[in-house]
C-alpha cells in the first residue's frame, strides 16, 4: 500500500485519503491550536500561499497527543483555524501521531529519519515531513523548525512537480 492509499478523514469526517492530493508536493504537519508553536500556523499558511499553484500543498492534522494541546472539537478547530490564521490548506480529523494508537499514516511518516538519522516518535506538536508528489518520504524537520526555515524551503522547492 502507497502512503496515497491509507485511508483518512476530512475534519469534516469524510473518508479521503493523501491520494486526493497526489501529483503535489505535501507538507504533512500534526497541528494543535494551543500550543506555544501554534504561531507556526503562519508560515504554514504562507508556504500554502506561495506554493500552491505550483503543485504543494501544506496537509494539517489536529493531534491532542501533547499536554492535551488539540482539545477542540472537528467544528471548533476548523472555526480557529480560519478566523485565527485564515488557514486554506487541507485539515485532516483529529488522530494519534504516536503511541498503540498512532495513525497507519503516521507509522509510515515516524520511520523516517530527520536530518540528524533520527527516525522514531514525533516529538511535539508541529512536526513536518515533506512527501514528494509521487508519495515518498523526502525530509523530516522538527517541531521547532519555523515553517518558512530556509533548508524547509529548499527541500519544498526541490520536489515541486
Amino acid at each position: 500500500m502507497s502512503i496515497h492509499d491509507i485511508p483518512l478523514r476530512t475534519l469534516s469526517g469524510e473518508p479521503s485519503s493523501l491520494g486526493a492530493l497526489a501529483g503535489k508536493a505535501l507538507l504533512v504537519v500534526n497541528v494543535a491550536s494551543k500550543c506555544g508553536l501554534t504561531p507556526q500556523y503562519e508560515g504554514l499558511e504562507r508556504l500554502q500561499e506561495r506554493y500552491g499553484a505550483q503543485g504543494f500543498s501544506v496537509v494539517g492534522f489536529p493531534c491532542n497527543q501533547f499536554a492535551g494541546q488539540e482539545p477542540g472539537t472537528a467544528e471548533e478547530i476548523a472555526t480557529f483555524c480560519s478566523t485565527t490564521y485564515g488557514v486554506t490548506f487541507p485539515l485532516f480529523e483529529k488522530i494519534d501521531v504516536n503511541g498503540p494508537s498512532r495513525h497507519p499514516l503516521y507509522a509510515e511518516l515516524t520511520a523516517f529519519a530527520d536530518a540528524d538519522g533520527a527516525a522514531g516518535d514525533v516529538q511535539w506538536n508541529f512536526e513536518k515531513f515533506l512527501l514528494s508528489p509521487s508519495g515518498t518520504i523526502t525530509a523530516r524537520f522538527r517541531p521547532r523548525t519555523e515553517p518558512e526555515d530556509e533548508t524547509v524551503v529548499k527541500a519544498i522547492e526541490s520536489v515541486l512537480p
